[in-house]
């Protein structure tokens, strides 16, 4: 037969927190081990003032190395190779600008003329910022040493021919 036993100190529950503890360490190791640890990676663009003296040792671009970029509207991109108003811009999509300075690189390379390849990029009004980050990120992938950025000097034959193209 059980019996009840009524008298007496009732005993206090106790919570054993040293399981909670181990397993509390075991889940910050896991994810502190299996989480990657990175830094996200900034690209650094400097344009000089513009009210401050070109320097007198600025580089010459060599026309037959100088690939020009402007990028438009949609998505739209117009380059060509050499001095502005000499050759038409041909008009591509900015996923298929990576193909034209690769072939553009080589020929370049090929025609014997010293000097780095360049490639000027011109943001126009009708271009988004991710436009822009799109072909410096492209540019830094294909290691294309000598890039500049020009927002400032956008030629009328640049700006007359986007505009007839709708890309501006």
């Amino acid at each position: 037969m059980a019996e009840l036993n009524t008298g007496g100190k009732k005993a206090t529950p106790r919570v054993d927190m040293t399981p909670m503890v181990d397993l509390m360490f075991l889940l910050v190791t896991f994810f502190i081990l299996t989480t990657v640890i990175s830094t996200p990676q900034a690209m650094d663009i400097a344009k000089p003032d513009k009210n401050e003296k070109l320097p007198e040792n600025r580089l010459e671009l060599k026309a037959s190395k100088t690939m020009t970029i402007l990028l438009g509207k949609n998505n739209k991109v117009a380059w060509y190779m050499g001095v502005a108003g000499e050759s038409a811009p041909t008009i591509e999509s900015g996923s298929q600008i990576e193909d034209a300075i690769v072939k553009n690189r080589k020929t370049a390379d090929a025609s014997g003329v010293a000097g780095d390849f360049v490639v000027l990029v011109k943001p126009t009004s009708g271009s988004t910022f991710q436009n822009f980050v799109d072909i410096m990120d492209e540019l830094e992938i294909l290691k294309v040493k000598v890039r500049q950025i020009d927002d400032d000097n956008i030629l009328d034959n640049e700006k007359q021919f986007m505009k007839e193209k709708g890309i501006l």
